[in-house]
C-alpha cells in the first residue's frame, strides 16, 4: 500500500503532438497511474513555446517525450513496466531516508 501523504508527488511532464495517439495513450496512462502513486502530471502541448523547448533540448526521436522529474525518460510508447519500477525505487528510497 502507497502513502501519497508521506512520499512527495514526482513531477511528470508528457510532451504532447497533436493527433498523436501515443501521446494520448501516455497522457492517460500517467493520468490513472495519478490516483495510485504519488505523480504529478502535466500534459504540455508540442506546439507551445515550453513544448518546443523541451523538444529542442531533448530531442526525441519520436512522440510523446516523457521527462520524469525533469530528466528525460522516454519518447514513444510509455514504458509502463520500466515507469513502475522506477517510481518504486523513488519511493522506496524516500521512505528509508525519511525514516533515518
Amino acid at each position: 500500500m502507497n502513502d501519497q501523504t508521506s512520499t512527495p508527488p514526482v513531477p511528470v511532464v508528457v510532451v504532447h503532438a497533436e493527433a498523436c495517439h501515443l501521446c494520448d495513450d501516455a497522457a492517460k496512462a500517467l493520468t490513472e497511474l495519478s490516483r495510485t502513486l504519488p505523480l504529478e502530471v502535466r500534459v504540455v502541448e508540442l506546439e507551445s513555446a515550453e513544448g518546443a523547448s523541451l523538444v529542442a533540448v531533448h530531442r526525441p526521436a519520436m512522440n510523446p517525450l516523457v521527462l520524469v522529474d525533469g530528466a528525460y525518460f522516454s519518447a514513444g510508447r510509455l514504458p509502463r513496466k520500466k515507469l513502475a519500477k522506477l517510481l518504486e525505487r523513488r519511493t522506496s528510497q524516500h521512505n528509508s531516508s525519511a525514516g533515518a
